[in-house]
Parts: C-alpha cells; structure tokens; sequence
C-alpha cells in the first residue's frame, strides 16, 4: 500500500476520533450547534476517506485524481470543523471564510471523486 494511503487511513482515523469528542461535547455543552455541525462533517468525510482510499487500492478511481479528492476531504473538512471549533470555544475564527472555504474544498473533493470515477482506465 502506498505511504499516501496510510497517511490518510491514518488522516482519517484522528478525524474519526475527533468527530466523536465534538459530538460529545456537543451534546453536553449549552449552545453547541457548532460543534454539532463540525463533528458531522469529521465524520462523514473520515469515511469518505477510508472509501475512497479503498477504491484507489481497487483501481476503480484515476489514482491521482482519487488521492486530490481523499486529501481534499482532510484539509476541507479540517479548516470547516477546527473554523467552527475554534469559533465555539475561543470566540473567534480561524481566518475570515474558513468555514466556507472548508466546505467549498470538500464539494470540490466530492466532484473529484466523480471525475476520478469516470476517468478511471478499468
């Protein structure tokens, strides 16, 4: 297995793990609706990650395209989740349009595993 995917395999497990702490803190904390928003979207995308590294180790996605998607989903979902994090506790964002930007790279990343799929040689 390439050292790519275990990077992210590992990539994703961390987001797995911090998905679940979001969500509990969520759900012990007040008004928590971000961190709510911020564990979903580290938990959907940690197993976007882990399909779409086993479907490059398949053949089934164009290799280079399924790796810019796989690590779109880490660097998307990680600057929309840790934008919300930090906002919830700290009070302040990350960078102006963190948020925004983290979810326009994780459409743009779900596109991407589309092209990857279409353009596949299998």
């Amino acid at each position: 297995m390439m050292a790519a995917h275990r990077l992210l395999i590992g990539l994703a497990g961390l987001m797995g793990a911090a998905g679940v702490a979001l969500a509990a803190a969520s759900a012990h904390g007040g008004d928590a609706s971000r961190l709510a928003s911020a564990s979903a979207m580290l938990l959907f995308h940690a197993t976007a990650i882990l399909a779409t590294v086993a479907l490059l180790a398949r053949g089934l996605l164009h290799g280079g395209i399924g790796l810019i998607a796989a690590c779109g989903f880490v660097g998307g979902a990680a600057l929309f989740a840790g934008d919300l994090t930090l906002r919830q506790f700290a009070g302040h964002s990350l960078f102006p349009y963190a948020a925004p930007t983290g979810g326009t790279v994780m459409i743009l990343s779900w596109l991407a595993v589309t092209l990857a799929a279409v353009v596949a040689q299998k």
